[in-house]
């Protein structure tokens, strides 16, 4: 049924969850699982010129590592693994990547937003995600994130 799962990771404590689930799906479909991180554009490209190449530097290595963390999961799982790290808007960026890579699922956490962070919001990552996917998305709810 899901012969590629994609697990965008932002490279917090809350992707244990998540991988949790997502792995256990792609086990129990002997599906690749794809580790996407992406660097938010919105952040370099507000940063002044005197900062943004450590700053772009320092995103693009989180990334890497975030991606090899979940590369480490999949592997302990005996699951094929593909990670990419990529630049753009993380939600449009996800549903790009899951179209391009013929993703069949998207397994994403949320951050486990406080009321007042959920009145604040313009809407998170998970959220755009799920509005505009064309495949089925699996959310795992990461309460314990932020108490």
């Amino acid at each position: 049924m899901y012969d590629d799962i994609l697990i965008p990771t932002d490279g917090s404590d809350t992707i244990s969850e998540t991988l949790t689930h997502g792995l256990a799906i792609a086990a129990d479909n002997d599906a690749t699982v794809h580790a996407l991180y992406v660097v938010d554009s919105r952040i370099t490209a507000a940063a002044d010129d005197e900062t943004s190449t450590d700053l772009e530097r320092s995103l693009q290595d989180e990334g890497q590592a975030a991606v090899a963390d979940v590369e480490e999961r999949a592997a302990d799982e005996g699951l094929e693994t593909v990670s990419d790290v990529q630049h753009g808007t993380p939600s449009k960026t996800i549903l790009e990547y899951a179209d391009e890579q013929d993703i069949d699922l998207i397994v994403i956490g949320t951050r486990g937003k406080s009321p007042r962070e959920k009145v604040t919001s313009l809407g998170s990552v998970s959220e755009r995600v799920v509005d505009n996917a064309s495949i089925p998305v699996f959310v795992v709810r990461n309460a314990g994130a932020h108490e």
